[in-house]
């Protein structure tokens, strides 16, 4: 039997988004809201879930490496935006600990709280730092399943030399959550272990 090659691969218009590689991202809000709006193009052009993250270099302020929610277009139910964006940084930085030796400090921004799978990768990816917009209870509102997550988490990740700042203009990436919803947007893995 020959299995099949998985290959990830962003989808084209992510490229027109994220065109210059010298553009700044300042504050947290700028990173975040360049993370929305991938949430939302990938939406809008059908090519995923409403998730977008990215990771940043937070020496430069610049975008190292852009994510979506692949879900639904993969048939991939680990490929989520947080993923996505960790696994491209690792690439372009040619490394898989984004934390290691000499290395500048990397963001990773999300739309939403890590669900059980991306609070796994978080810590090994090597990030110092986690910012989220939405709440896990605005996706779960929705019907999605984030899975199972200690209740101190934050500090879990914090102990970790990582710090977290939430609700990073929650109530815009909150709404591309509901958007997505009212538009019947597929909600995957909901079966909350069914």
């Amino acid at each position: 039997m020959s299995y099949p090659k998985v290959i990830l691969a962003l989808p084209e218009w992510v490229e027109e988004l994220v065109c210059d590689p010298d553009r700044e991202y300042p504050t947290e809000e700028d990173r975040m809201r360049l993370a929305i709006e991938l949430s939302r193009r990938n939406v809008e052009r059908g090519t995923g879930g409403p998730f977008g993250a990215g990771v940043f270099d937070l020496s430069t302020s610049r975008l190292v490496a852009p994510g979506v929610n692949l879900v639904t277009a993969t048939n991939l139910s680990v490929a989520h935006a947080e993923i996505v964006a960790i696994m491209i940084a690792q690439q372009v930085v040619g490394h898989f600990d984004l934390g290691g030796h000499g290395r500048p400090a990397y963001e990773l921004v999300a739309t939403t709280e890590p669900c059980a799978q991306c609070f796994g990768a978080v810590p090994w990816s090597g990030v110092r730092r986690l910012a989220c917009g939405a709440r896990d209870e605005d996706a779960r509102e929705i019907g999605f399943d984030e899975g199972s997550k200690m209740d101190d988490w934050i500090f879990s990740l914090e102990r970790r030399g990582i710090s977290v700042v939430r609700d990073v203009c929650r109530d815009e990436a909150a709404a591309v959550l509901n958007e997505y919803a009212e538009d019947g947007g597929e909600i995957y893995n909901a079966r909350q272990g069914e």
